[in-house]
């Protein structure tokens, strides 16, 4: 039977568990020029309405490397642009490749894409989430601060598609989860309740940046105007203007605080040079564990 992996809550604890651990192996695997070709003779398709840099290359290598091989198509490049139905479009793309990763605005695309699809589909991004960025950020943090259960993790900024994914994360795995959010940019309503109904105290929401980082173990941020916002950006500017990623925030965490953005990021605006190039910094580290999670969930959903 297909699965699929269109949020975090597609997984169960045991599942993202195994899957982070297999991400861990597969990483010094690939360090010491010993991967496997587990995917030989496979082919993954990416289909992108939105710009990528590292959704795209991540991927890309990492099926490279188990093996596989790509095919990369913008929306615009298929005849999805000529009004072909998300239905026809996924029964036909299920008899040519063995998996693909979709990139899209609207998530009810990719549901109707995963829904029809007789091969596994993977959220590249959606505006709703980005749940392949979340697992490897915990990955990240994993490797940082070791077992979750004790840590404060906090979320600065946007209450936007990552900050669902975290909540999502909340509700799977036992950290707590502290999110500040400007007002009228909250996290969408049901995602959070649900969340919060299942996860109990361990997700606490507010619009205090300086309550949500005091203690921190992890501050996450995200850029202020995403793809598709930018006739909001002035408003946005203004909104957001308390919540940038700074020294003086940074030092209401714990000392050994790291610090994470899913990039790209706007230097200056939602974190500052000095945090982003410092010490407590593992934002590239971050950003490196894209690959090598995606690596793992190819893996198990291509290699089976």
């Amino acid at each position: 039977m297909k699965r699929d992996f269109l949020t975090i809550l597609d997984l169960s604890f045991e599942e993202i568990d195994a899957l982070l651990r297999r991400a861990s192996i597969l990483k010094e695997d690939s360090k010491r020029g010993e991967l496997k070709p587990t995917l030989a003779g496979k082919t993954l398709g990416l289909i992108f309405d939105k710009p990528s840099t590292r959704t795209r290359v991540s991927f890309e290598v990492a099926m490279y490397q188990l093996g596989g091989r790509v095919i990369f198509m913008s929306s615009q490049d298929t005849q999805l642009s000529r009004d072909e139905t998300l239905r026809d479009t996924a029964l036909v793309l299920s008899r040519y490749i063995d998996g693909l990763v979709v990139r899209t605005f609207d998530d009810a695309d990719l549901q109707e894409l995963a829904r029809h699809a007789e091969i596994p589909v993977i959220n590249g991004l959606t505006d709703l989430y980005h749940p392949c960025q979340v697992l490897g950020d915990i990955l990240t943090i994993q490797e940082k601060k070791g077992d979750l259960k004790s840590l404060r993790i906090a979320w600065v900024g946007d209450g936007n598609n990552v900050a669902h994914s975290w909540i999502n994360a909340a509700v799977r795995l036992p950290f707590q989860l502290l999110l500040a959010c400007p007002p009228g940019y909250e996290p969408k309503e049901e995602i959070l309740e649900t969340a919060k109904e299942l996860a109990g105290d361990r997700i606490f929401y507010g619009n205090d940046p300086l309550a949500a980082v005091r203690g921190a173990d992890v501050i996450n941020t995200d850029v202020w105007t995403s793809m598709g916002q930018d006739e909001e950006r002035r408003e946005r500017l203004a909104a957001f203007r308390d919540y940038q990623i700074n020294g003086d925030l940074l030092r209401k965490a714990k000392p050994d605080a790291i610090v994470l953005h899913c990039l790209p990021a706007h230097r200056g605006e939602e974190i500052t040079d000095e945090v982003m190039d410092g010490p407590n910094s593992a934002i590239f580290d971050q950003a490196e564990n894209r690959m090598h999670l995606q690596r793992a969930l190819l893996d198990w959903l291509l290699g089976v």
